[in-house]
């Protein structure tokens, strides 16, 4: 049975439910006004997964600018995955991955050559996918999250 989805900009309007699959599905819980926020000022790189008129996860990514000392110029624009969501009914249906295909598509007309993100190290499910659309394991950073999980930063070219 094929699942018919739509990935789409994310809307004011979603702010609920993109919040109550965060808070349902993610430990990291990010307050309201950092949703809004992200929708005002990135809202080019929030995306929903909509099936039947409900939202069953999200993509939030913002656009950064870095600096390297071996590029000419030196500062040139990263893109970065800050939170990926899918409603536990919905996941191994690809929505992820369309999640996170279509955010970096949007981050390529932009500029962006690079995207990173940091997950659990021991999210075995979200390692597969971002192995799987070519993120690599760049570190591990100890005690990231407030719990004292320690995280791995993965990057992908674009």
């Amino acid at each position: 049975m094929e699942v018919l989805y739509v990935i789409r900009r994310a809307k004011l309007e979603d702010m609920e439910k993109v919040m109550e699959i965060n808070k349902k599905e993610l430990p990291e819980n990010y307050s309201s006004d950092f949703f809004y926020e992200m929708l005002n000022t990135y809202g080019d790189f929030f995306f929903v997964a909509e099936l039947k008129g409900d939202i069953v996860g999200y993509v939030m990514s913002r656009i950064e600018t870095s600096f390297s000392f071996s590029s000419s110029p030196p500062f040139f624009l990263r893109g970065h995955v800050v939170s990926l969501a899918v409603s536990s009914g919905f996941r191994r249906m690809g929505i992820g991955f369309s999640l996170m295909r279509t955010s970096h598509e949007e981050m390529k007309k932009h500029g962006v050559k690079e995207v990173y993100l940091e997950v659990r190290v021991d999210n075995d499910p979200a390692i597969s996918l971002y192995k799987k659309l070519g993120y690599s394991i760049v570190r591990k950073i100890p005690y990231y999250y407030a719990d004292g999980t320690d995280a791995y930063m993965m990057s992908l070219k674009l």
